[in-house]
């Protein structure tokens, strides 16, 4: 038995998510699939949400093979019928509704000068506006459930630093992080928790990263992930990301929430909140001169350069 297979039997028997209904959104493929999978496995009735149903189905028809339980939902998020319509899903198949995990999402990318407004508005629609739709739904409803319930909202590291060619993709991500970070504040007294998940995986998003175009043939082809990549740029299957989603949606994190955690490969990673780094005070308030000044004498030396962390900085 692989490290990875031992991994996941050892969460399968551990964290059960028994007498659960997950919905999924984007589950069709890649990442929403793996988490769809793993809640199954973990126990969990799950609604498959997707844009294209013969994947929707496929996975369905998967889960069902390993003894799960799942039906599909179809249809783009962003509408609010749509999230509508998975809450129904899970409430008429399921008699119930426990944890959204809002994963759907797109890639547009172009830098800020060549960006058109269609390829805005369609990442922030899918993105952004779904995971408020489908959130807004979800909560309402777990809200008079009266039983808790789980938002696992699904971030990236262009969120947490900033993306070259991905202002749409990027600020949408970070908008997810913010957006559970408040949930977490107005559904406490409801128990339910809102965390967001910052995964690393090979997938077909990450093809589209020239350093990692190669390395994603060679994953598709069944070649093994070199350890490099897994341990120092936490780049693993979309396997590898599903048990955080598990265990977020089972009552061992109940007392977790508006927390962004991060994983992929062999790294977990917990990020921070924003916080201030330093303060300076003028009586009678600032001129230009003075920010100026102070700048250069206090703040310049504690500047954070945008991008992620340099791998060789111990990253």
């Amino acid at each position: 038995m692989s490290g990875q297979e031992a991994m996941t039997g050892q969460e399968a028997g551990s964290v059960r998510l028994d007498g659960r209904v997950a919905i999924v959104t984007g589950a069709g493929r890649s990442l929403g699939r793996a988490y769809a999978l793993a809640l199954a496995d973990a126990g969990a009735a799950v609604v498959v949400n997707d844009i294209d149903e013969d994947s929707a189905q496929a996975v369905v028809a998967d889960i069902a093979a390993r003894g799960g339980r799942a039906l599909a939902c179809i249809g783009p998020v962003g509408p609010s019928e749509t999230a509508e319509r998975l809450v129904a899903a899970a409430t008429e198949g399921f008699s119930r509704l426990d944890v959204l995990v809002a994963n759907a999402g797109v890639l547009r990318d172009r830098v800020l000068w060549k960006m058109a407004d269609d390829d805005f508005d369609l990442v922030i629609e899918t993105h952004l506006r779904g995971t408020f739709t489908t959130g807004r739904a979800a909560a309402r409803f777990l809200r008079e459930q009266g039983e808790g319930g789980r938002l696992i909202l699904i971030g990236s590291p262009a969120g947490q630093f900033g993306s070259f060619g991905q202002t749409n993709y990027a600020a949408a991500k970070a908008g997810l992080v913010a957006m559970a970070r408040t949930w977490s504040l107005e559904l406490a007294r409801d128990r339910i928790t809102a965390n967001a998940v910052i995964p690393t995986a090979l997938s077909p998003m990450t093809a589209t990263i020239p350093a990692y175009a190669e390395l994603y043939e060679r994953f598709q082809a069944g070649e093994a992930i070199p350890h490099e990549f897994r341990h120092d740029h936490a780049l693993g299957s979309p396997e590898d990301v599903a048990p955080l989603v598990v265990w977020l949606a089972s009552e061992r994190s109940g007392d977790v929430t508006g927390q962004a955690i991060g994983i992929g490969g062999d790294r977990l990673t917990l990020y921070s909140h924003p916080a201030v780094l330093d303060v300076d005070y003028a009586d009678g308030g600032w001129d230009a001169a003075g920010v100026d000044t102070a700048w250069r004498r206090r703040f310049a030396a504690q500047a954070q350069p945008s991008g992620p962390p340099r791998r060789d900085a111990g990253s």
